[in-house]
């Protein structure tokens, strides 16, 4: 019985053991989603290709595997107080998209990408507000986005990160310079009436003026104008109407002037 006991145990034994390694592959497999890649690192060393996507084998504890979203990130920038180049305090917050494109540059050269890449923004943000004026800050907003983003862009891609948008969100004035700008406002709709009010009558003016060159040529024209005008005063109920009439329409009443040789 002796030899079949020790041969049970070293069964029991090498069960255990092949139990033990298949436990140990079982938890050495990671499973990798479409959008993530690991980077490993072996005994310190970085592999030479990321991980993913799909089934992958991770040897702990020789292994240690950072995973890495390659999907877009949005990231608000905080409101920061930008002195324009036109001397104008204002508040401007904003929207940064960007996304990893070399997860071993987004781990390798950069401790935390995405602290990175925020603080970035803010400090890209600050530089570049503060060299517009306040006018093209909130008439060109278009033109600025794409500087913001070609600036952080070039930054950011040493880490292997691709900033895709910056949006400004929000410029916040000052109540004062609100206020200034309302009454700026005011003054150009008032000036652009008196403009159109001003060519309007510029307008008017030549037409009389064509009109009094066709009457002039025809005096007849200037007959019918009066009875025109009798008839629109006459449609207004008045009581009293004074209307002038040209002296050549008693003409034919009036005497004629005697022969200087008459008696």
């Amino acid at each position: 019985m002796g030899p079949l006991f020790e041969e049970i145990n070293v069964l029991g034994i090498i069960g255990i053991v092949l139990a033990i390694v298949v436990l140990y592959f079982l938890s050495c497999l990671r499973i990798f989603a479409e959008y993530e890649r690991g980077v490993v690192f072996r005994l310190g060393r970085v592999l030479s290709r990321p991980k993913g996507p799909g089934l992958a084998w991770v040897f702990w504890p020789i292994d240690r595997m950072v995973r890495v979203s390659l999907r877009t990130i949005v990231r608000d920038v905080p409101s920061q107080d930008v002195i324009t180049r036109d001397n104008v305090s204002v508040k401007v917050n904003a929207v940064v998209y960007f996304r990893v494109i070399d997860p071993m540059k987004a781990i390798l050269e950069v401790e935390n990408y995405m602290y990175a890449t925020s603080e970035l923004s803010q400090t890209t943000l600050r530089s570049i507000l503060g060299q517009a004026d306040l006018d093209d800050l909130l008439s060109e907003r278009e033109r600025i986005n794409q500087e913001l983003q070609q600036v952080m862009d070039e930054q950011t891609d040493p880490w292997g990160v691709k900033v895709g948008v910056v949006e400004v969100k929000h410029v916040d004035l000052a109540q004062e310079m609100r206020r200034a700008m309302a009454r700026q406002a005011e003054s150009e709709r008032d000036r652009r009436a008196k403009v159109i009010h001003a060519a309007g009558e510029s307008q008017a003016a030549g037409k009389l003026r064509e009109a009094a060159e066709v009457i002039k040529d025809h005096p007849m024209a200037m007959q019918m104008r009066f009875l025109q005008t009798l008839a629109d005063v006459g449609s207004e109920n008045n009581t009293t109407i004074v209307f002038p009439l040209p002296v050549e329409l008693f003409a034919p009443l009036l005497p004629r002037d005697r022969p200087s040789g008459s008696e």
